[in-house]
């Protein structure tokens, strides 16, 4: 071992000595003027910068991080909203994912900052416009990376020049900013890029690609991060806490700020006004209108990330395509793949109770599975696959048992042993006489001419393959695609990582807390006149707009953020266990019933205080002190 260590430090000192001697730039590495003197070089080092963007999109998994390559990433189940009580999931609970996975992304700051110290030097190349341009995107993406940051942490060390490696230890060794600071840092650069962008396709000017952020785009984004400032600001005065990081400011906004972030969001939610608008090309039918929206071009989609299968082997970049389809619906509609998250029915109560039970506490009988979804608001419908739906010519038939006949209460049915279902899953198939409730593990199990369970759930013997909840997700599934094209990796519909409905929802938000309710009115009846939804009146309240924001944006990784920005996810995940709506048949009746029971696998998520922020990564904290204290319980 010591003869290879000699060898190897003889050889390298030999490698040193002629390059020097030659001084010959190494072919292996591209100079920056070779990539900032041509506008093909500009373009492609920001696509680069565009390509790692952290976007929470179909491959993001919160206790994995942002996907490259293959890797994980075709599980899409492994859902931010199967943490946060939005889905059934597999997580065990919500400690599975809370902590992170150690996101600390400045060597993407780095690659940043180098545009925008270096390009300058060679904008006589270029127009100013195409200059401006290109800053402005450089702007946009550190301030989108750094509110990526900032959301997890807190305050962190912002970072604006490109730091020598060489440096000292001690120039390198940057400490944490305050968490207002690094806000006002987030909102300026989000103001700067606006300022430099163009207009697209006014006055000659080239329409922004898709994938590519335009000078709105920016503003949407500063309304989404302003007004997590302004509500952590105001919420996190209450609930907090406590510890050296928070006492420095390190972690928590005052609460006397709140306004001036509310009054930023709104602003720059008014500036996109009249840029963007929600999508309507499906009119008259609302539920296939919400549909599309998610899959077909359109004017909502503000910011978006596209996939390919021209990178099918996920070798380089995100931009390979995705599992979606294979992943969130059943076995029987997709090519291969498997599910394992599905909307509960905490989600679907949102929109108010479903006529399950009679006014004499009875279940309502229902003729078919279907008609659980008469007079249901079109954008649940298209959010969500309830029984009965079809997808690709194949019905959702989950239905979780057979009663021979059914007496009695929906209430005094759920006292029996439904709520401990795992319990009785050894009995299949179980249709000896005295049995009045019939079970099976096979969807080929017939009773009385009628099957016992349905092919998509549930099926205890294939785990939680099949639907725990009684529901399947619809938003984003690609129905065109015939199920041989809805394998692992062959998805390639876009994520839009930013839509116009949000920047409504945003405005709402800021317009109530600052006052000014009739705004907050006006946008809220916006999208719901889109969704088909009845029209809230003066009387809404900040639930409202909450309850508004988290039927629009499910399944976007939207509510495990808000319900932390709001500082209400230690209520609304205290202890918790997840509902879901089972469908029997009445085999004396011919007839069908929905009873609310616990989802199959009984789980139990519980949120804990310190986790509205992650604690610092420990190899970080390892290299620079200055980056101690540690967030609050860590």
């Amino acid at each position: 071992m010591k003869k290879i260590k000699y060898t190897i430090t003889i050889l390298a000192a030999y490698i040193l000595a002629s390059c020097h001697k030659l001084n010959v730039p190494p072919l292996n590495i591209i100079s920056e003027d070779q990539v900032f003197s041509s506008a093909n070089g500009v373009e492609a080092y920001l696509a680069n910068i565009y390509t790692f963007l952290p976007m929470e999109d179909f491959v993001y998994e919160p206790n994995g991080g942002f996907m490259t390559g293959n890797g994980g990433r075709w599980q899409c189940f492994y859902h931010t909203d199967a943490i946060d009580g939005e889905m059934a999931g597999p997580f065990g609970g919500t400690g599975d994912a809370a902590t992170g996975f150690g996101f600390w992304p400045y060597d993407r700051i780095r690659v940043i900052n180098i545009l925008i110290n270096d390009l300058p030097k060679y904008a006589s190349l270029y127009t100013p416009a195409q200059v401006n341009e290109w800053l402005g995107e450089a702007y946009f993406c550190r301030a989108y990376t750094y509110f990526a940051i900032v959301k997890r942490y807190g305050g962190v060390p912002i970072v604006k020049t490109v730091v020598d490696p060489n440096a000292s230890i001690a120039s390198l060794q940057v400490p944490r900013n305050t968490e207002e600071d690094c806000y006002k840092f987030i909102g300026a650069d989000f103001d700067t890029a606006y300022s430099l962008m163009w207009v697209p396709g006014a006055s000659g000017n080239p329409s922004i690609e898709q994938g590519a952020a335009s000078k709105y785009a920016a503003m949407a984004y500063k309304s989404r991060a302003m007004l997590y400032a302004a509500t952590i600001a105001k919420y996190g005065a209450a609930n907090y806490v406590d510890g050296p990081a928070r006492a420095a400011g390190l972690v928590g906004i005052p609460a006397g700020d709140a306004n001036t972030f509310f009054q930023a969001a709104y602003d720059a939610a008014k500036l996109v006004e009249g840029q963007f608008s929600l999508y309507t090309g499906g009119y008259p039918d609302k539920e296939q209108n919400y549909v599309d929206l998610f899959l077909k071009p359109n004017n909502e989609q503000i910011f978006i990330r596209q996939y390919s299968q021209s990178d099918p082997n996920l070798n380089s970049d995100n931009s390979g395509p995705h599992s979606w389809d294979a992943t969130m619906t059943c076995r029987i509609m997709t090519g291969d793949g498997l599910s394992r998250a599905y909307p509960d029915y905490d989600y679907v109560e949102r929109y108010g109770e479903l006529p399950i039970v009679n006014a004499d506490g009875t279940p309502t009988r229902f003729n078919n599975l279907a008609d659980i979804t008469n007079g249901l608001e079109p954008r649940l419908l298209a959010t969500v696959y309830f029984p009965g739906m079809t997808l690709r010519g194949q019905t959702f038939d989950q239905q979780r048992g057979i009663y021979k006949t059914f007496t009695g209460s929906a209430a005094q049915e759920l006292s029996d042993n439904l709520n401990t279902p795992n319990d009785v899953y050894g009995q299949y198939p179980d249709t000896a006489a005295g049995v009045n409730l019939i079970f099976s593990s096979s969807s080929n199990n017939v009773y009385a001419g009628h099957n016992v369970i349905g092919r998509a759930g549930f099926n205890p013997s294939t785990g939680d393959d099949n639907t725990r909840t009684g529901f399947y997700l619809r938003k984003y599934i690609n129905y065109n695609a015939p199920a041989s094209a809805c394998g692992l990796y062959q998805s390639t519909q876009s994520y839009i990582d930013m839509r116009y409905a949000e920047v409504l929802l945003n405005r709402a938000e800021a317009a109530y807390e600052l006052g000014n309710t009739a705004d907050a009115l006006a946008d809220i009846n916006a999208i719901r006149d889109r969704a088909g939804a009845v029209e809230a009146t003066n009387s809404m309240t900040i639930d409202t707009i909450r309850n508004e924001r988290d039927k629009e944006l499910a399944f976007e990784h939207q509510y495990w953020w808000d319900i932390r920005r709001w500082r209400i996810a230690d209520q609304v995940l205290d202890n918790r266990k997840l509902y879901g709506l089972m469908p029997y048949y009445i085999s004396s009746e011919n007839k069908f019933i929905f009873l609310k029971q616990i989802e199959t696998f009984q789980r139990t998520y519980t949120f804990q205080k310190i986790w509205y922020y992650e604690p610092l990564p420990g190899g970080e904290l390892a290299k620079n002190p200055n980056l101690y204290p540690n967030n609050p319980g860590y």
